[in-house]
């Protein structure tokens, strides 16, 4: 069937979404266009003022409205414990269903350089100056247990041994080629607590 111009155009951009395919996306543009409309309209103002208004914490790199986001200002936390994740998906699974109550903070990715994904690209310098400061005394290593995230993993640990910081990587439960947003909290909560030695 061919679609009209601007329903080819809509379908085209729904594709940008996570495992969203060409079906996926004309099923998702057709269900919007025949049944909700007005929920159409408000995803699509919804989306405009996130992408308008949503940028990075300051302190962790994490997506937020704020200069510093919720749990960096929160006193609460403690400033000692450094938990490394790659996205702030990983950082809202770990912190919905862990029980950790340290900070965090967010690649944005991890290194990849056939990607031409390295350090920079990590905000590696920023994690460099807030280990300098002295606050942090463990980074916990919570990348996906990908070969790109072990080896982010592997670089994030010798960066705080040099510091003379205690290095943990998460631990148990968390599948060899998973990614942390898709594993159950439970399975979250073992691999936090059950966390050793990197390296």
């Amino acid at each position: 069937m061919a679609l009209s111009p601007l329903i080819g155009r809509l379908v085209e951009a729904l594709r940008c979404l996570p495992g969203v395919g060409p079906k996926s996306a004309q099923r998702i543009a057709f269900h919007l266009l025949e049944r909700k409309r007005d929920a159409a309209l408000e995803l699509a103002r919804v989306l405009e003022e996130a992408v308008a208004a949503v940028g990075r914490c300051e302190s962790c790199r994490t997506l937020s409205e704020d200069a510093r986001c919720a749990i960096c200002t929160s006193p609460r936390r403690d400033p000692r414990t450094l938990c490394v994740v790659e996205t702030p998906a990983d950082m809202a699974a770990i912190d919905a269903s862990t029980g950790y109550d340290g900070m965090y903070f967010v690649l944005m990715g991890h290194l990849s350089p056939l990607d031409g994904i390295g350090p920079a690209e990590l905000g590696l310098d920023q994690l460099e100056r807030r280990l300098d400061d002295g606050e942090v005394s463990e980074v916990i290593l919570a990348t996906s247990s990908t070969v790109e995230g072990e080896a982010t993993a592997h670089y994030l640990a010798e960066m705080a041994r040099e510091r003379g910081i205690r290095a943990t990587r998460i631990a148990q439960g968390v599948p060899m080629g998973g990614e942390l947003e898709f594993v159950d909290g439970g399975t979250l909560a073992r691999a936090i607590m059950g966390r050793r030695d990197a390296i």
